[in-house]
Formats: structure tokens, sequence, C-alpha cells
């Protein structure tokens, strides 16, 4: 069978899903695994320790009555940086890493501002990336405005393992109720408080009504709920969890469906708790009777990187180059990836291994170079993994350095049937194995591989162009090195050049970056000549020409040059395949750089079920909005697609203005391993840093309610929305690889419809109502849809789950534009057929060629009233009459368009009898139908 079939499940846990898949694991109801890291950025302070301790115990308990004794945590790992002491009780970690971390406790996204928040940009009911602590807030000085930690940790973490979300929205954080009040936003209705505005001032309080805007019909913007001290409710843990009586999260009894929380907007208005019931977590446990035992806890130290370079050299490496583009590859990583301080050694294998080069531990150039000497030089002979990793081993435990949390690069291009026979000594090891599959036999061999130990996966197939090999290679840094150390990858470019003889382009270097610059060029035949100008217009020294591995490279002393370099290459033979990549580290040790990671949703897929790309442009914790991101994904064949991402808000994307760039993935060629490699481009007109509070971030208390008064907590620190525009940036990560499966052979039909509308949103325009959103695409979001079809019901369930039974509109006049275009239609709407409504909902589906349907949009809630205000004794701004006619002379309603993610108010005329649409043609005048 192929090679890696028998060590199924043993080469390293979630070695598909990547190096940043969390290792949590469900053993019967306890969580195995966790592990809280705390940032290099962070001052050493035992107190963090202990404070971690107390609050994982806390939660645990807290977790296990809230899921009515069904979970509970039972160890976790604390990674200690290396810039701490070593103590004798912190040990060496195995597989754990900063960047699989489930906990991070690092500095403020932005200074001052230590809200906790999960990092999460997948869809409702799937894990997220991780929670941020900040150290002040495990300290526990951010308790006043938080609550308790361990309490706030199970919110946390219900964001994090369940793909639950808030049921409050500081966005929109009142509403029009069924009630014909103002409502706060929350889950359960049940919570008690006063909607109050609070000032102090020089020591001294004032309490006030909340005064109503005369546009959206509900409180002004600096109007807070306040909720009683003292409550009888218990749910839910997903609004408060602070109140001291809240015990639970909202189920399918108490959850509040009107409500514009993102729970609702983001799980189809489904309770938390349904969502929950819905995990695999839950569906394989049953209640324990017995209370759970405390947490366990190990403190790991980060210590030196050990990695020993394990490549194959058989006979099949002779094929397509591949022995001298692995030796490109290979001296890129060893000469400007890995860090210094790190011990590295290597192994080259046939039909039998041999060890060239013991551990050397990486000071200066000078070790670099021995080691780059010590690469393979001739292919041939058969393929024996087993003895290529056990010698592998032997290097690793001659320096008396344990296996355990040790690195093995594994490359090979073939198959081999007797990999079966290390398959305990693999899995006992505790090295961590990253495995680079080269060609497409490779990839034949790898196709049942299964989740064991915490590597990363690469796959490039033969097509030099692609730069496939050395983006693995480059990929290769150490997960626990601080980001300011790590080698960064700026360009990865090829080009094969047939009628041309020359491949020129620029690489902008800002201001982040700039140490350690190291350009690399690689050719097929010949050397080409290179120039390379400086920004300033100066043109470089000469690279250094390695003509046997057919690359050459240049090392930029000191800090580059900020700004545009450009480079021009000659080839001097025809049909000459060149690439260039660049990489640098971070300029200043005290400035995060900007980076991009990169991943797709699921490492192994069924035709035609859709996969969605995710590309995370950041600097530090700060996202960066406006960059233009560009996926590129490699089949086995080095058939390539190429894929724009969107961080609108729609589609696939989950939040607009986030710095996640997404877009569904459906254009399949063959079954097999595809790649991924995301590029990052940001424009001095573009790319801008977002000051904005993070998403899903706790509930802020901004006091409580004591015996009738505000007892009020300090005010949070203001936001801005964006800061100035950034410099011209440009960032290359790999993201790995993935399978296909199920790919037909023969044609097939359209299997794809329109994606789900998930923004739909309304302004007010006199009379009418117009509704906006973001156009779907003949298959997901790519084309045009063929129609729209518009419902409005007095249910919001029904229409949700009855869509084709609710009332139609008439949308006969509305066009559809092309994919993540902004659509617009304007109408009238008349009487629902459903007595006693208080709201018309409304939701949009659309049709594509094939008469396939997407999902049902997002709903849209109008109001059949004017929502009264909270009494209060304060009459200093007293409320407007409920009974006010605010256009006299005309019969009407007031209609409150509460849209999820929107709070908007119209005026129209109700109709008794008709439904009157309208739709404006392009000389702006209405046209009427039914």
């Amino acid at each position: 069978m192929g090679l890696f079939r028998a060590l199924a499940s043993l080469l390293v846990l979630h070695l598909l899903q990547g190096s940043n898949a969390s290792l949590v694991q469900l053993n019967g109801n306890g969580y195995e695994d966790i592990i809280i890291a705390i940032d290099p950025a962070v001052p050493e302070d035992g107190e963090i320790i202990e404070q971690i301790k107390a609050m994982v115990t806390t939660a645990s308990n807290y977790l296990f009555e809230a899921t009515e004794k069904r979970f509970f945590f039972k160890n976790v790992s604390v990674l200690i940086p290396d810039t701490w002491e070593g103590k004798p009780q912190y040990r060496r970690p195995r597989y754990e890493s900063y960047t699989q971390a489930d906990v991070i406790v690092a500095p403020p996204t932005l200074q001052g501002k230590d809200e906790p928040y999960t990092r999460q940009f997948t869809e409702c009911g799937e894990k997220a990336e991780y929670i941020h602590f900040t150290p002040d807030f495990v300290r526990g000085k951010k308790q006043d405005e938080y609550g308790p930690l361990g309490r706030l940790f199970v919110h946390e973490w219900a964001h994090l393992r369940w793909g639950v979300f808030d049921e409050y929205n500081e966005d929109e954080p009142f509403y029009s109720a069924k009630s014909k009040k103002i409502e706060a936003t929350r889950c359960s209705t049940g919570i008690s408080g006063t909607n109050s505005v609070y000032t102090c001032q020089g020591g001294s309080c004032v309490t006030k009504r909340c005064r109503i805007d005369s546009a959206t019909k509900l409180y002004e913007k600096d109007c807070q709920f306040f909720p009683d001290k003292v409550q009888i409710e218990k749910a839910s843990i997903m609004f408060m969890q602070s109140i001291d009586s809240v015990v639970e999260f909202c189920n399918e009894k108490n959850h509040n469906r009107e409500a514009p929380s993102l729970q609702n907007l983001k799980c189809n208005y489904r309770s938390t708790w349904e969502v929950i019931s819905n995990s695999e977590d839950f569906k394989s446990t049953t209640p324990m009777v017995a209370p759970p035992p405390p947490p366990a806890f190990s403190l790991l130290r980060i210590s030196e990187r050990i990695v020993c370079l394990v490549l194959d050299k058989s006979g099949s490496m002779g094929a397509e180059e591949r022995l001298k583009r692995m030796n490109q590859a290979a001296k890129h990583f060893l000469l400007h990836t890995v860090e210094n301080g790190s011990w590295v050694g290597m192994v080259q294998f046939d039909s039998r291994p041999n060890i060239n080069s013991e551990l050397i531990q990486v000071r200066s150039n000078s070790e670099r170079d021995t080691l780059v000497k010590s690469l393979p030089t001739q292919a041939g002979g058969g393929t024996i993994i087993c003895e290529g990793l056990r010698s592998a081993f032997q290097v690793i435990r001659s320096k008396d350095f344990q296996l355990d949390g040790s690195e093995i690069v594994l490359l090979t291009d073939g198959e081999d049937n007797t990999v079966g026979n290390c398959k305990n000594e693999v899995k006992e090891s505790g090295a961590i194995i990253h495995f680079i599959a080269l060609g497409p036999s490779a990839d034949k061999a790898v196709n049942e591989m299964q989740n064991t130990t915490g590597g990363k996966y690469f796959y490039a197939s033969d097509k030099a162009e692609n730069n496939g090999l050395i983006d693995a290679f480059a990929a290769l840094t150490s997960e626990n090195a601080d980001p300011r150390q790590k080698s960064l990858q700026l360009e990865s470019k090829g080009l094969t050049l047939n009628s041309d003889a020359w491949m020129n382009g620029t690489v902008v270097i800002d201001s982040t970056v700039g140490k350690d610059t190291f350009f690399l060029i690689t050719w097929n035949k010949q050397p080409p000549s290179i120039s390379l100008w400086a920004p300033n217009g100066t043109l470089t020294e000469p690279f250094t020409l390695d003509s046997n591995s057919r690359m050459a490279f240049l090392t930029i002393p000191g800090n580059a040059q900020v700004g545009t370099w450009t480079y021009s290459l000659q080839a001097k033979e025809i049909s000459e395949t060149l690439t260039i990549t660049v990489t640098s580290r971070a300029a200043n040790s005290a400035v995060p750089p900007i980076m991009v990671n990169a991943k797709m949703n699921k490492d192994t897929n069924s035709f035609p079920s859709p996969m969605i790309v995710y590309a995370e442009v950041k600097q530090g914790f700060v996202p960066i909005l406006g960059a233009n991101v560009t996926a590129i994904i490699e089949s086995k064949s080095g058939n390539t697609k190429v894929l724009d991402l969107l961080d609108n808000g729609a589609g696939a994307d989950l939040f607009k203005d986030d710095g996640v760039y997404s877009r569904y993935f459906i254009d399949f060629s063959e079954n097999g391993r595809y790649s991924l490699k995301v590029q990052a481009h940001g424009g001095t007109n573009s790319a801008r840093q977002s000051l904005q509070h993070p998403l899903n971030r706790a509930a802020y208390i901004p006091g409580w309610v004591v015996n009738g008064d505000i007892q009020g907590n300090p005010p949070r620190p203001e936001t801005e929305d964006t800061q100035g525009i950034l410099e011209n940036f440009s960032r290359t990560a790999s993201g790995g690889a993935f399978m296909v499966s199920g790919f037909p052979s023969t044609s097939f039909t359209d299997p794809y419809p329109p994606s789900q509308i998930t923004d739909l949103d309304a302004v007010p325009e006199g009379e009418e109502i117009t509704l906006t959103w973001t156009a779907p695409g003949e298959n997901f979001d790519v084309g045009k849809v063929q129609r729209y079809i518009i419902r409005i019901s007095g249910n919001m369930i029904d229409l949700r789950d009855n869509f084709e039974d609710a009332l139609q509109v008439n949308t006969t006049d509305l066009l559809p534009k092309e994919a993540n275009s902004k659509e617009a239609f304007t109408f009238k709407p008349g009487n629902i057929p459903e007595e006693n409504a208080t709201h018309i909902f409304i939701a949009i589906q659309s049709v594509d060629q094939s008469n396939l349907t997407s999902e049902v949009s997002n709903i849209a809630q109008v109001a059949l009233f004017i929502p009264q205000a909270d009494p209060s004794p304060d009459e200093s701004h007293p409320n407007p009459s409920p009974n006010k006619n605010y256009n006299s002379g005309v019969n009407i309603s007031i209609l409150v368009l509460s849209v999820v993610g929107s709070v908007i108010v119209v005026s129209i005329i109700l109709s008794t009898t008709i439904c009157i649409l309208k739709k404006k043609n392009s000389s702006g005048r209405p046209r009427t139908g039914f």
C-alpha cells in the first residue's frame, strides 16, 4: 500500500489539520490537552501561573453544572516562554506549541484595552481559533468590569469549543420588542435591570433617563443597560455570566429570538444550548453521577529548538530535477529560515539510511554553511523510510536530547510498503514530524493519513514555477519563537519563460521588517543575469552563485532600505524556469511585524462539498483591513487556480472588516492533494490598522443596580474605527495541504447553489423600504444568480422554517448583479395575513440558472408600532408621546425596521388589501406591480 498508510494513526497529532489546530480531546467527560500559552512579551510573574490554575479550577466546576453535569476540564498544560527563568518543576514541551494554544495570555490588542475575547471567524457550530486574555485580566484586576475569571472562561470556552456567539450586541444594544417596549438585547429577557444614562465627573455621578433617538425610535447612543445585582434568572452564560444567579445557557424555551444578537444572526435564531446539544462533544457523552476531579496542570517551559532533516535520495528523486529542487529548498531553510540557537542535524535515506550531520547548534553562518555541505548530492536506490526515521532518533539522542518536542522534517516522493514496521516507535517517540510530500506518487502514498501528532503538512508538485517546495521549507519556522524573531516570506514567484527572456518585478520591504533580508533566485538550465536595485536606485552587490544547486542568493546587511526593491532576471536559455523568493525578519524587536496566516476550513473534502479559504492579516493582534489578498491553489498535477479573498462580511466571510479574508473554493480539477499559498499586499491607499474593539469579546459591565441605585464601573476606553493608512507591504504564506476525493471522471451537472445572503439590511426612503445586501453568485460567490425570491411573514420562525409558504413579494424588475456587488430593492409593504402580528419579517432566497436555491437569508424585522420607553422618575427629558403623529396630515403608522446588524425607521402607508411594490428604473421613476 501507499506510503504512510500503515502510519495512518501514528504521525504527528493533527498532522493534516496544520500546526494551528487545537490538540484538545474529550476523554470521557473531561477535556484533555488544553494549552494555555504565556506570550514571550509578558514579563515574568509567577502570580499569572497561580491565577491560571485558580481560574481553570473554578471554571471546571462552573462548566460541569452549566452543561448538566456533562463536561469538565481534566488536564491543562501551561506553556511558559523561554524569556522566563527555568525552574525544577518546569518540563520540556512534548508536542505542545504556542501556535496550538487554546488560550493565549498576551498584552492587550490595543494599549489599555484589557477585554477578553475569542478569535472566531468560522461558522456557527465550528471551533474557533483561540481565547485571548491579558495579564491584568488573569491577575484579577478587571473583575469589576468583566466578572469572575472562572465564569468568564466558560463563556469564552463556549465560543472556542462549540462555535456559539454572544447574546448581546454592542452595535445594537436595544431593539423594539413584541411587548411594544424598547428592550435591551439579551438572553433571557428574564434578566432585569434599568436602561439609563449614567455619567460621572469630578467624583459626582448623575443618572438620567434614556432619550429616544428621533431617527431610530430607539434609545440614543449614551443609554446603557444596568442589570440588577440581585437576580433569580438562571440564563444565560452567553449574555452575562457575571450575574450570580446565571448558571445556564439559554435553551429553546427561554431563548430570545427577537433580539438582534450575534447568536441569532450567525446561528439562524437557534439558542446556544441547541447548538451545544448538536455538537459531537454532546452526542458522545452522557451526564456524570459523581462530581469531577480537579484539573491537573503541567508547567512546560520552551527550550531550544531541535530539528533533524530526513531527506529522500532514492532513485525516483532523480526525476523532474527533484533532488536539486529539494536541495534548493533545504538550503533556503538552513541559510535563513531556521533560527539562531537551534540544533540541526541531517539524515538521508534510500535503501538504507546515512547520517549526514550530527546535531549542530546554529550560532552563525559558519554552522549554516557546514550543514549545507551535508545535503545529498546524488539520487539512487530504494525507499526505506523507517530506517531514516530511526537514524533521526539516533541523531537526537546522541546529544542527550529527549525526542519529546524534537522536530523531524521528513521529505519523500515515493512509496514504502514496509513503513508499518516502525509505527510503534513513531507513535511513542514524542517527536513532532513535519511531512513534505513531493510529486504525484507521494500524493497517492499519503491519501489515508489521519490525525496523530502536531506537525505541519505540505504538498509540492513537480511544477517548479509554482515554487511549492521552497514555500514549504520557508514555512517551517519555530512554533514557539517570538514572531519578531521569525523569518517571514515577503515574495514567492516563479515563471517559465518561453518567448520572453526577462522576468521583472518589484518587492516591497516595509518598516516592520528588513532585518536579515534574503533574496533567493533559482533556475532550471543556466544561471540568469541578475540585477537588483534598492529603493534609492543603488544596484546591489552580486549574488552568491551555487551552480550545482542552480541557485543564487544575497543577504542584505543590517536593515534593508524601506520601500520598493526592483529586480530584473534575464534567462540564458529557451523555456527557462526562474523563481524568486524573498524573506526577512522584524526590523525592531519592540514592533511586531505585519503577518499573514492561511488555512482551509478542513483538510479532507469529498466532492462536491465546497471548501473555504481563510487568510488572516494582522500586526501583532491588530487586524489589517483593506489589503489585497489572493489565494493560489495548486492540484497534484500542478493545475493552478487563483482566488481573490474578501473581508466583506458576505458569502464565506463571517465578519466584515475583521482582518480575515475568506472565499469559497469549488474549482476542483481532480482528486488528490492540493496545496494552498496566500499572498497579501497593502497599498498606500488601502491597507490600515483596525482600532476597533475585537469581535466576540466579553460583555463589559457598566455597573449594577443595587437597591434602586446604580453603582457604576469605570467607563470603557473609547475606540476609533481605524488608524491612518499603512505603508505598502507584501507577504506570502503557505497554508499547507488538503485532500479532495470523489471528483467524477466524467462530466457532471451543476452541484453548487448560490451562497446564503447574510447581510440583509435596510434604509428608510420616504414611504418605502429599501433592502440592501451583497449579491451571491451562480455558484456560491462566483457568477450571477438568475433571480431573487423575497417573502414576508408575521412570524419569524414560520418564515425561517416554512419560507415557501410565506407571502411573496413581486421582484420581476429586480435584475441580479455580479457576485459581491451591492444589491438594492425598494418596495412598499402592505398588511400581512397573520392576525395580531406586531412585526413584519423579511427574508431573501436566490435562484441560479439550474434552478438551485440558496439557503434563506438572515431575517429583517419590521415593528408595527412605536416602542415605549421605560418609565423613569427623571422628567428632564420626557419621552415623546407614543401617539404623536410625526407626519401630520397623512394617515400613517411608524415602522421600526430592525435588521440584525442595524435598526432603521421608515414611514409607510399601510394598504388593507394588496401589497404594492416599487422598483426604480434607470430614469429614477418608480415601477409598480403586484
